[in-house]
């Protein structure tokens, strides 16, 4: 997986916990809560652009995030572009975590909450609330925490707008 970063540039999936770790030793003077989250956005055009982010925050003070762009076959069903998004997400994190699990992220693993962000709203006129309760104990079944709309900016607000 090829990320890119307004930062770093482009760097593989392999590399971001490099730029975590080191951006966690520069913020740790602040005493404060970091967070990794993990977002995926999706729109339609000819294909389906689908945009996965990885955002690391600390809490107070900022963040920093990196971004995939792939193309697939357009996918016009709401439910099968959400399963899609859920999906790259999950596998994002899981990968993440299986690189921090190394002795070389000893120090600063412990410091991150993980949280999966979906790009859902329990807004009444939306066409995703009733697929929420679903897609929220899918990631929880898998170790992480999740947010929805209005608090997945990951998704609805990074993501968001690099897909469009």
């Amino acid at each position: 997986m090829a990320f890119q970063s307004q930062t770093y540039g482009k760097l593989n999936l392999k590399k971001v916990p490099e730029k975590i770790m080191d951006y966690v030793k520069r913020m740790e003077k602040y005493d404060a809560p970091f967070q990794v989250t993990v977002g995926t956005d999706s729109q339609n055009f000819s294909d389906t652009k689908i945009v996965s982010v990885i955002a690391v925050t600390c809490e107070g003070h900022g963040g920093i995030f990196f971004y995939e762009v792939s193309r697939i076959n357009r996918i016009a069903d709401v439910r099968l572009k959400l399963a899609e998004e859920t999906t790259r997400s999950l596998e994002i994190m899981t990968a993440l975590v299986e690189t921090l699990e190394s002795d070389e992220f000893s120090e600063v693993r412990d410091k991150l909450s993980l949280v999966i962000h979906v790009d859902a709203s329990w807004n009444d006129r939306g066409k995703t609330k009733e697929l929420i309760p679903g897609l929220v104990g899918w990631i929880r079944a898998c170790g992480y925490d999740c947010k929805v709309k209005p608090e997945s900016y990951a998704a609805s607000s990074i993501a968001d707008r690099i897909s469009k």
